[in-house]
């Protein structure tokens, strides 16, 4: 995993850093969570409203709504497909993507639809680490995660 200002960035993950979401590919399906960068951006979450399992998402649409202090706005999916499972843990304590982005803070898990077209759309281990280490310098992110 690359670190850099203390954002963590899993090169084993595929990021779209235009919206700062990752993904990770598991088969047919794939898990979507928020970025550690995005999660700094944003500030401590205070709500968070993920779609319903059954509903059918194109790539770019919204999968879910998060609000913190700072932000309010919607946590977009790059890889079309239907939503079988929301964390309804992160709804409960919209935090958990401030605590754990990659692990516990995950936000929806899709049957994946166009996956090898979207693996090669999305950015991965050493490019994807390229792409934020721009970000993190140009926006002057500094990564804290909220205990």
């Amino acid at each position: 995993m690359a670190k850099i200002n203390d954002c963590d960035i899993p090169e084993d993950l595929y990021y779209d850093g235009e919206h700062d979401v990752w993904v990770r590919f598991e088969d047919d399906t794939v898990v979507v969570g928020m970025t550690d960068i995005g999660q700094s951006l944003a500030g401590r979450f205070i709500y968070a409203h993920i779609k319903e399992a059954g509903r059918h998402i194109e790539a770019g649409k919204s999968i879910a709504t998060v609000e913190s202090s700072k932000w309010v706005g919607p946590v977009r999916t790059p890889v079309a497909g239907e939503i079988i499972a929301v964390n309804e843990k992160v709804e409960e304590n919209p935090d958990l993507i401030n605590k754990s982005p990659y692990n516990d803070g995950w936000i929806a898990r899709l049957k994946g639809k166009d996956i090898a077209e979207a693996m090669n759309r999305l950015v991965t281990g050493k490019a994807a680490v390229e792409v934020y280490k721009k970000k993190i310098e140009e926006q002057k992110v500094e990564c804290k995660k909220i205990k």
